[in-house]
């Protein structure tokens, strides 16, 4: 049974949990445009591939630029143990807040209202999801300082892999790229 939207949230058909233990469940985003929601078919896309490369379950990963959470909670959703989201928007917080408590997903995530770049180097995590707004140009300071092995980025342009760093795939899905990044070996 669907959840009647409260005042100032509004439900997206394609705002949802694409597979796995939440399936199908509807997520909540802020009213505007100041969040970009990561699609349905690029995160299907993307867990598809991470479970086929079983890296994916049991691990803990990090949401950067979380805004409603959707890619944590797919990660989550999809076998990934714990999940930390960063997100320093405020009404993006409360959807995400919101979303995680609707699902019952509060004892398996941690939630920092803080700058996805300084985060970035306080989390020990397996994976990280890096999604900033297509025009973000820190992806250098950014890469440089998660200290995960892998990281799934989204972004507007195709990223080349920095030093310390090799490019194990990258496609575009209409506006996005979508890259994964796995630390060297050195």
């Amino acid at each position: 049974m669907a959840r009647p939207c409260r005042p100032g949230r509004r439900y997206s058909a394609r705002m949802r949990v694409v597979a796995g233990e939440f399936g199908g469940r509807k997520l909540v985003s802020p009213e505007g445009t100041s969040t970009r929601p990561t699609t349905d078919r690029v995160r299907e896309a993307v867990f598809n591939a991470l479970g086929s490369a079983g890296i994916l379950d049991g691990a803990v990963v990090a949401d950067l630029f979380a805004g409603t959470g959707a890619v944590g909670i797919e990660a989550l959703s999809r076998g990934a143990a714990r999940c930390t989201f960063v997100e320093r928007d405020r009404s993006a917080l409360r959807s995400l807040e919101e979303n995680l408590d609707t699902l019952g997903l509060d004892a398996r995530s941690r939630v920092m209202r803080s700058d996805a770049a300084q985060a970035a180097s306080t989390l020990d995590v397996d994976i990280v999801f890096a999604d900033p707004p297509y025009d973000f140009d820190g992806w250098d300071a950014l890469l440089a300082s998660v200290r995960a092995g892998f990281i799934v980025a989204e972004s507007g342009r195709p990223l080349e892999a920095p030093d310390g760093w090799e490019l194990v795939r990258s496609k575009r899905y209409g506006r996005a790229w979508v890259s994964f990044l796995e630390r060297s070996a050195q």
